[in-house]
């Protein structure tokens, strides 16, 4: 499986079909199942940005909201003492906890 690099916000994963000789993808975190295909790496990449597109329309049309990209925030609940000694290794290093627990969760 390869990830495609997010449209729009929203990202896709493609495989290789050997049986059926096609490049079979999906966008991910939707609630709904939205697929693609195509026979080259150009046309998956354009039936995935379609399908991306087609989603939208779809939501706008039946009045709903899209699932959303992720904003980049969530709640990490760690116990305390790994909360002071990451507090405390951002402070040494001169940066907010939230740049050093990002900095390290990127590495």
């Amino acid at each position: 499986m390869s990830a495609l690099p997010a449209y729009k916000g929203y990202p896709g994963t493609v495989r290789f079909d050997a049986e059926a000789g096609i490049l079979h993808g999906e966008v991910l975190h939707l609630k709904d199942v939205v697929t693609f295909q195509g026979e080259t790496v150009e046309q998956v990449v354009q039936a995935f940005r379609d399908s991306v597109d087609d989603y939208l329309v779809f939501c706008a049309e039946r009045g709903e909201e899209p699932d959303k990209p992720y904003s980049g925030r969530f709640v990490l609940r760690v116990e305390p003492e790994v909360h002071r000694r990451l507090a405390t290794q951002a402070a040494n290093a001169g940066k907010s906890l939230n740049a050093y627990v990002a900095e390290k969760l990127q590495a």
